[in-house]
């Protein structure tokens, strides 16, 4: 467990408890930084109290990013209380509300989750600048720390896979339970202040940990048997769906693949095909974020694809769109607006067309730049999962060209993986797929 720590400040470790600052990853079950704070508060006999800190404007994301992580939350309560932990729900400035509160409980050391984001990074900077505790940082998002994993930014997939593979054996283990805290809370009675309920969007999935648990066990049951040969078919449902529990830390992505891993009935290439993304490539995702501080934006793309997209940065364009009218799907293209459609009225996108939604705007963007910042916009407004470094990597990846090669010259694109229409075409009925969309947004009244 102590692998997956390290300090970002180091201060004497008295006080009247420890406090485990939840964000990235938001469960009680299968939670190493949980389970780093008991064994804290265990060791030095303290109460555990658990706290969220919530910005009522994050990355551009909407009311009903909110009541997802909200109806989450209230079941993490529930069940926190029966392991006789306390949680408390602070809103507003970080300096004004939050540091003061922590202040106020005065922990001995506080525990947090690590989360690449800017933004994560600034808020954990400031605590550790402000306040004079011990901060411990644990990686339990990621199955190999990040931090160990590499100690730079990696090139791609091919040389990130060798290093997780040579410590997936001593980090991909089982996680031992959470107890029930033998030392009660004594100080002021749990708060929360709750952000304002809005509608989920109508195909939304169900939040919190327990539906997350229902659809991996629905995955494992009926999409994994067909992921190696179907994944890339959007009308196949061979996916797991995942991600958006993933990015709200509702399910741990450690006990996902320990579960594959030792399933008796799933074969070689199915899971080989589904840990390859759910550990080489997510893990991948955390590595560019953490090391690349431009990861949402132009200058963060390898120099090859800026010197192919400066060379086709005059090219003329047949279709342009602003980003309102992608928004509004009101494009030329059908399978695009569908896309849009499905993903304004499920919070979802397949990853086959999330890789299409994005090559597309470039093609109708009067620049590079602009795609990228209208696809990153569009992405943490409309995508359940946004704001998140798999969606990062994967606008750069699709724009581009991080963590890909060269291929063969084309108008506009330069040298970036193509996608098109036709290509589609092959792969899945798309009329079906139009026809779907069209039945969501007829659905949804």
């Amino acid at each position: 467990m102590t692998q997956r720590a390290r300090y970002l400040s180091h201060h004497p470790e008295r006080g009247d408890c420890i406090v485990y600052w939840m964000s990235r990853d938001q469960r009680v079950h299968d939670n190493w930084a949980l389970l780093y704070a008991q064994h804290k508060a265990l060791e030095k006999h303290l109460p555990l109290v658990v706290v969220f800190y919530l910005t009522p404007h994050f990355l551009g994301a909407q009311p009903w990013h909110f009541t997802f992580m909200r109806e989450g939350l209230q079941e993490l309560e529930k069940l926190l209380a029966t392991y006789h932990i306390p949680f408390f729900l602070i809103s507003g400035s970080l300096e004004e509300d939050f540091l003061p509160f922590l202040v106020r409980i005065n922990p001995a050391i506080i525990i947090t989750d690590f989360d690449p984001l800017r933004i994560k990074q600034q808020w954990k900077h400031s605590l550790a600048h402000r306040i004079p505790k011990s901060l411990i940082e644990v990686d339990t998002h990621n199955i190999v720390p990040c931090w160990i994993a590499s100690d730079h930014q990696e090139v791609a997939a091919r040389t990130l896979r060798p290093k997780l593979h040579r410590l997936l054996p001593l980090f991909l283990t089982d996680i031992p339970p959470l107890e029930k805290h033998p030392y009660p809370w004594q100080g002021v009675s749990p708060f929360h202040q709750w952000p304002p309920s809005a509608s989920l969007p109508p195909f939304c999935p169900p939040p919190g940990e327990t539906a997350a648990w229902k659809a991996f066990r629905q995955f494992l049951d009926q999409g994994i048997h067909r992921y190696a040969t179907d994944r890339n078919n959007p009308l196949a449902e061979a996916t797991s769906h995942l991600s958006c529990y993933f990015h709200f830390g509702n399910l741990s992505p450690q006990r996902v693949a320990y579960e594959i891993s030792h399933h008796p009935t799933i074969s070689e290439p199915n899971t080989s095909a589904f840990l390859e993304e759910l550990i080489v490539r997510r893990e991948l995702s955390d590595n560019f974020v953490f090391y690349q501080k431009h990861y949402d934006s132009w200058e963060g793309i390898p120099s090859w694809a800026k010197k192919t997209l400066d060379h086709h940065r005059d090219d003329p364009r047949e279709f342009l769109y602003d980003k309102d009218a992608l928004e509004a799907a009101k494009t030329h293209d059908p399978l695009w607006n569908a896309c849009q459609k499905t993903l304004r009225f499920t919070g979802y996108l397949h990853g086959y067309l999330r890789m299409y939604w994005a090559k597309k705007i470039l093609e109708w963007s009067p620049s590079p730049e602009e795609a990228i910042t209208v696809a990153i916009s569009l992405n943490d407004r409309y995508f359940l999962d946004g704001r998140d470094p798999n969606g990062y990597v994967g606008v750069l990846w699709s724009i581009g060209g991080l963590h890909d090669r060269p291929f063969s010259e084309r108008p506009i694109i330069g040298q970036i993986r193509p996608m098109t229409f036709s290509g589609c075409a092959r792969k899945f009925s798309v009329s079906s797929y139009i026809q779907w969309a069209e039945n969501l947004y007829t659905f949804s009244g």
